[in-house]
């Protein structure tokens, strides 16, 4: 069972237990010797290390996204924790508990499926329902969807993150497209469960969160839009203008070519989604950022990202 983990690491302690190799690179010293710099992870975050002896015969040994046995030591190096390894050798996945190593969804991943399930429900439209069940309703499909993560780094990047993010967005499309006048509501409904539904496909998120051949190859866009294809045409019903207003919220859901979206949105209800897609992307990417601040800091550190700081807010201590 693993006991050390990353987030718990201060500089002093000695390291002898799992973790991914989330990063593996080999460098050259002044004497013409190699040396090792590695990035490891586990559920609670990464830390650098650095291996400086007996690097060649590794090369082969170690492979990024290998479970890996380390023995070292613990130090700092330019502000951050940075571990120095003595040694370092593969490690079986068998015996290992693999959620001690990815990150996780807070939320119960049965309830958020079934709340989905009962916004389904709520849909009029027959076709856009058919739609929906033909993924939900799909075992396969179902298991995918409840585990994949909805980033790698930005957002919902944990187990069950594509789940929670879509859930979410659902329900902000419920709230949106009965405030204003005029929307087709169960189209809107409708693309915001599926508008990320090709991240089952992009990532691989066994031991850690990465981009599988298909997402670095096509995107989660392209996938998702092929995927609907895949199941609108077992629906005899389903309007072809539809399909199409459709695929479109799925194609501009990030707003623009500069963001990953072949086209900007040109419906009101693309508007929408990409505007509580952004919302609900940036308030989960704030928050991750600020649970890793120390939690006697009132501010955080530089988001480069979005080039600011947050605001965490002043404790108050009660008398």
């Amino acid at each position: 069972m693993k006991k050390q983990f990353i987030d718990k690491l201060t500089p002093g302690d000695s390291i002898d237990d799992i973790f991914i190799l989330s990063e593996k690179k080999i460098f050259q010293k002044k004497d013409g010797n190699n040396f090792l710099t590695i990035t490891i992870s586990d559920k609670t975050g990464t830390a650098k290390g650095v291996k400086w002896d007996n690097v060649d015969e590794l090369t082969d040994k170690i492979v990024k996204g290998d479970l890996v046995h380390i023995k070292g030591s613990v130090s700092e190096y330019n502000g951050a924790l940075q571990v120095v390894v003595k040694k370092i050798e593969p490690c079986s996945m068998d015996d290992v508990d693999l959620s001690a190593f990815l990150p996780a969804t807070k939320h119960d991943i049965n309830g958020m499926f079934n709340r989905l399930l009962q916004i389904i429900e709520s849909i009029e439209t027959a076709y856009y329902k058919k739609l929906l069940k033909l993924f939900l309703y799909d075992e396969k499909f179902a298991t995918q969807f409840k585990a994949a993560p909805a980033g790698k780094k930005m957002h919902h990047a944990y187990v069950g993150g594509l789940l929670e993010h879509s859930l979410s967005v659902a329900v902000l499309a419920t709230k949106t497209g009965s405030h204003y006048s005029g929307i087709d509501t169960d189209l809107l409904i409708t693309g915001a469960i599926l508008h990320d539904l090709g991240k089952t496909k992009e990532f691989t998120y066994e031991t850690s969160i990465d981009y599988s051949d298909e997402g670095r190859l096509l995107n989660h866009i392209v996938i998702g839009v092929e995927m609907i294809n895949e199941k609108i045409i077992q629906i005899d019903d389903f309007p072809e203008e539809k399909a199409l207003l459709l695929k479109h919220m799925i194609v501009s859901h990030h707003g623009n070519r500069e963001f990953g979206s072949p086209e900007p949105p040109k419906t009101i209800e693309a508007v929408i989604l990409n505007h509580i897609d952004e919302i609900d992307s940036k308030v989960n990417g704030i928050r991750q950022f600020m649970e890793k601040e120390s939690p006697n800091e009132t501010w955080t550190s530089y988001h480069r990202l979005l080039e600011r700081y947050f605001y965490i807010g002043r404790k108050t201590t009660s008398k």
